[in-house]
């Protein structure tokens, strides 16, 4: 179960139960939010969001989840923070702990995460690394649940492009429910080697399988779900035209998405989305439904996340 006060940096270090407790009270607080049932589970919170990397959807769906949740969201940039001028991560910490109930940090670099966590007496959040990125893959999984059914136990999700924190979670978030995971990815841009091992002891606990292959085609043969992400990430926009050649093989049209074999196969992406590059106009207007579904449940799935470490 989860507890008050724990950190939310990597599924996985989530249990299975965990995964299921977070995803099963996202649900339910998405029904009451469509009810208009209050739910002020954090009144009197406040939640201090430290930005080092910027972005919509994060910072909005964390700010209005606080505002639903009946607290509220401090947006703090590097620009705000003594952290841009300098002071040390663990002072930082040490410093928002007296005075906020939760941190959610959007960086660059992991470390930077597990050093604030680290010296934080409150529940640290991570939003997005260079490493991982555990809020999107759990609202991935809540989404796919919507679709598919509350049991994901030996479904196929295969992820098609740049082996990236999207990557790292996903895998991370199949592992834990059961689902078989397969990446494909060009050459030199494989998944980190130690989330790979990570995920594969996590997949032997739940019968599950992890693929890694450089062949999109071999990845999204008989999948349920088939997911892709921006070819090149925030900070890596100077690779951009090296990239979109070396990715070109991996764009999901309708060519990869018949690959899969399965009529009921659906298409997701964490978006920002890059027509004509990663994913064609045709293929994301057909799952426009899924991938806006998708976007709306980082909302709930963050509300969870939110009320099971920060409440009381």
């Amino acid at each position: 179960m989860m507890n008050k006060g724990m950190d939310l940096l990597s599924i996985h270090e989530l249990s299975a139960d965990d995964v299921e407790e977070i995803l099963t009270l996202a649900a339910d607080l998405k029904a009451k939010q469509k009810a208009g049932i209050p739910h002020k589970l954090l009144a009197g919170k406040t939640l201090g969001m430290i930005f080092e990397k910027s972005s919509t959807r994060t910072r909005v769906s964390f700010e209005v989840g606080m505002y639903q949740l009946g607290g509220q969201a401090l947006f703090l940039s590097s620009r705000d923070l003594q952290l841009g001028r300098g002071e040390p991560i663990k002072d930082t910490a040490r410093v928002l702990s007296r005075y906020l109930d939760g941190i959610m940090i959007r960086t660059y670099g992991h470390e930077r995460i597990e050093e604030l966590a680290r010296y934080a007496d409150i529940p640290v959040i991570n939003a997005l690394s260079d490493l991982l990125h555990p809020c999107q893959a759990l609202t991935d999984l809540l989404t796919i649940r919507e679709y598919k059914g509350k049991n994901l136990a030996g479904l196929k999700m295969a992820y098609v492009g740049d082996g990236n924190n999207m990557t790292h979670s996903l895998m991370y978030a199949a592992a834990k429910v059961g689902m078989n995971f397969a990446a494909a990815t060009p050459e030199g841009y494989e998944p980190n080697a130690e989330v790979v091992a990570n995920a594969k002891a996590d997949a032997a606990a739940t019968g599950a399988t992890i693929t890694i292959t450089h062949n999109p085609m071999e990845a999204v043969a008989g999948a349920d779900v088939i997911v892709t992400d921006t070819w090149a990430s925030m900070g890596q926009e100077a690779e951009h035209d090296t990239r979109t050649a070396v990715f070109r093989p991996y764009q999901v049209n309708w060519e990869l998405v018949a690959e899969s074999g399965n009529a009921r196969c659906i298409v997701m992406h964490c978006l920002p989305a890059y027509r004509g590059e990663e994913i064609t106009e045709d293929v994301f207007e057909e799952f426009a439904d899924v991938i806006f579904d998708e976007a709306e449940n980082r909302l709930h799935v963050q509300k969870a996340i939110m009320a099971l470490v920060m409440g009381d």
